[in-house]
Parts: structure tokens; C-alpha cells; sequence
């Protein structure tokens, strides 16, 4: 499989900002493990950027957390909406390297994981959503906690896609 990092919406307004996302410091840790280990196999890292009237392009809420270690080398895409690929050059960069098969990272699981992570199979694409490196903040009826579980078994369950969605811990996650 020819494999992309999808690491979505990992922003300072949105992940390094109080309050801190659920679970803040151990997501931040996997998804530089994630990043880490992708660039050592030479996988493409594709950060996937928000934009509106609060994370406006160029400034400082918009730009990618410190704890991503974004390079210049990586590949960015700004988006509007909750999906990834809509408007955006998601799928001809995915395109341009072959990609089969994505590993999903980021923020907020229950708004632009979930839906990148649909879109990509529906896609066509198998995807591998890293069950420990996405969040969301508190809501009134469900922790953070309790939003990534949720998402985690929900999106692992769909079989009508035809390609695979698995939720897997980082530290089981190879490139």
C-alpha cells in the first residue's frame, strides 16, 4: 500500500488554545509520533488547515500547533468545511503520490475526522484512524473522552464503504 499521513486541523486555535481539547497531551504525543515515524518512511505528511473568521490564513490561530513540528517539506491544505477533500487539492495530492491508504490524526473527531475519514473510503481509499491521536473538546453531552470512543467504534464498524476504516492505537500504527 502506498501510504498518506492525513493530520487535520491541528491548529493553535484550535489545539493549543484554553481550554486544551480532551486528553490534550497524550493526542499532541502521538500525533508527533505519527509524524515522526512517517517522515523516517518517507510518507507524505499532509497537514489539512481550517479556515473561517477566526482562523484566518497567515495568522497566528491558523498556523499549525508547535507540538506538530510542521516542515517546509510537508504538503498543506486549506479547507472550509468539515470534509477534506471538498474544494480542496486533498485528492490530486493523494493523487500525485499514489496514495491507497490514509492514517487519520487530529481535530475534532466528531465534526472533521469523521468526515474526512468517511469521505476518504468512500473515496476509495483503506483507512486507518489513529484511535489515540484525535480529540475534541468537552460538550455538554459527552467528554472529549467519550466523542473519540464513540467515533472510534462507529467508524470502524461501517462495512459499506467497500474499503476498510480500522481504529488503531498509535503505538500499533507502521509505515
Amino acid at each position: 500500500m502506498t501510504t498518506a499521513l492525513l493530520v487535520i486541523d491541528f491548529q493553535k486555535g484550535l489545539v493549543a488554545t484554553e481550554p486544551l481539547p480532551g486528553d490534550a497531551a497524550s493526542v499532541s504525543a502521538n500525533v508527533q509520533q505519527l509524524i515522526g515515524r512517517a517522515r523516517a518512511a518517507r510518507v507524505p505528511v499532509v497537514f489539512v488547515q481550517h479556515e473561517d473568521e477566526e482562523l484566518v490564513p497567515g495568522s497566528e490561530p491558523w498556523q499549525i500547533a508547535d507540538a506538530a513540528q510542521a516542515q517546509d517539506s510537508d504538503l498543506f491544505v486549506s479547507k472550509r468545511t468539515p470534509d477534506s477533500y471538498l474544494n480542496t487539492a486533498l485528492s490530486a495530492i493523494l493523487a500525485q503520490h499514489a496514495t491507497n491508504h490514509v492514517v487519520i490524526c487530529g481535530y475534532a473527531s466528531e465534526f472533521c475526522v469523521d468526515t474526512t475519514t468517511r469521505r476518504s473510503a468512500a473515496n476509495g481509499f483503506t483507512v486507518t484512524l489513529a484511535a489515540d491521536a484525535h480529540t475534541t473538546h468537552d460538550k455538554p453531552h459527552a467528554t472529549a473522552a467519550m466523542i473519540r470512543e464513540h467515533h472510534n467504534q462507529t467508524l470502524s464498524s461501517m462495512r459499506s464503504f467497500g474499503p476498510r476504516i480500522t481504529a488503531v492505537k498509535t503505538a500499533d500504527i507502521t509505515f
